[in-house]
C-alpha cells in the first residue's frame, strides 16, 4: 500500500512480534525457536515477523499458544476471520452446549489468576463433561467418585 497504510501482515507482525518477544523469544535462535515451538519452517517466522507475509491460518492455534495471544484476535487480525463471523460463531457455540460460560471466564470470574489453578479447573470441567457423557456406571457414594478424579 502506497498511502501510508499498513498492510494486514504489518498489523499481525506488530502484534505477534512483541508478544513473542515478551515470551521470551528474543536474541539469537529465537526465530528458530519460535519457528520449531510453531511448527512453521524460518524462512516463514522471519516473513511474518518482518510484517511482509502472513502465517499459514493452520499455525496460528501454535503462533497463540507460544505468544500467550487469544487465538480469536489472531484469527481477525490475520484475515481469516471477520469480527462479525467471529461474533457469530461464539454465540452458536454457546447456544450449542447450552452454556452462556466458557471454563475461562469462569476462571475469570472467580478471580483465579494463578495458571496451574486455572489448568485445574479446565481439567475437571473437562473431567466431569466426560463422566456425563459416559454410561451409567456412576458409583452411588459420590466421595469415591471424587476420589477418582
Amino acid at each position: 500500500m502506497t498511502d501510508g497504510t499498513p498492510t494486514r501482515a504489518q498489523q499481525f507482525a506488530a502484534i505477534v512480534v512483541p508478544a513473542a518477544q515478551r515470551a521470551g523469544y528474543t536474541g539469537h535462535g529465537s526465530k528458530a525457536r519460535f519457528a520449531r515451538d510453531t511448527g512453521m519452517v524460518e524462512s516463514s517466522v522471519t516473513r511474518m515477523w518482518q510484517g511482509k507475509a502472513l502465517p499459514d491460518a493452520r499455525f496460528y492455534p501454535a503462533i497463540a499458544e507460544a505468544t500467550q495471544l487469544d487465538l480469536r484476535t489472531l484469527l481477525v487480525e490475520g484475515g481469516v476471520l471477520t469480527p462479525e463471523a467471529l461474533q457469530s460463531l461464539s454465540e452458536t457455540d454457546r447456544t450449542q452446549v447450552g452454556s452462556s460460560l466458557t471454563p475461562e471466564e469462569a476462571a475469570d470470574r472467580l478471580g483465579i489468576q494463578d495458571e496451574v489453578g486455572r489448568q485445574l479447573l479446565y481439567a475437571t470441567i473437562e473431567r466431569l463433561k466426560r463422566l456425563e457423557d459416559e454410561p451409567s456406571t456412576h458409583t452411588a457414594d459420590p466421595g469415591e467418585a471424587a476420589a477418582q478424579m
